[in-house]
């Protein structure tokens, strides 16, 4: 257990686990705390700032390769790229359910259920967190 299987990847793969470990621990942080709030909205503008790091370093993450380079996964990192604009642009119009619906469907399915993926024996997330 280490994060040296980690820091000796491509550097896209730390710069993708890191960002994404940093928006779940805000994640959980955002879901706890109050709503509508100027922390909730300068935190929030900082986890779409990660999410979007989340999304964008992963089309150079090549490890599952099944249609040439990519892997279903970058079909989720579209998802994101198109979904967290939506739900910022939600939040401006005060469609509150909506925007609520759409981040909390983010956070489950990109970090919770994708996260868990990582876990599998295999992969660099596996390796970090129960040795090799």
């Amino acid at each position: 257990m280490g994060l040296a299987p980690l820091l000796d990847a491509a550097p896209a793969i730390p710069i993708h686990a890191l960002a994404a470990m940093a928006a779940f621990g805000l994640g959980v942080v955002q879901l706890a705390a109050p709503k509508g709030t100027l922390p909730h909205r300068t935190l929030g503008w900082i986890w779409v700032g990660l999410m979007l790091s989340v999304a964008i370093s992963s089309f150079w993450i090549h490890q599952i390769r099944l249609v040439g380079p990519w892997s279903p996964i970058h079909l989720l990192s579209i998802f994101v790229l198109i979904t967290v604009p939506l739900a910022v642009w939600r939040a401006h119009q005060h469609r509150v359910v909506d925007h609520r619906r759409i981040m909390i469907s983010i956070f489950c399915g990109a970090l919770v259920i994708a996260g868990l993926f990582t876990l599998l024996p295999g992969r660099i997330m596996h390796e970090v967190v129960f040795g090799p």
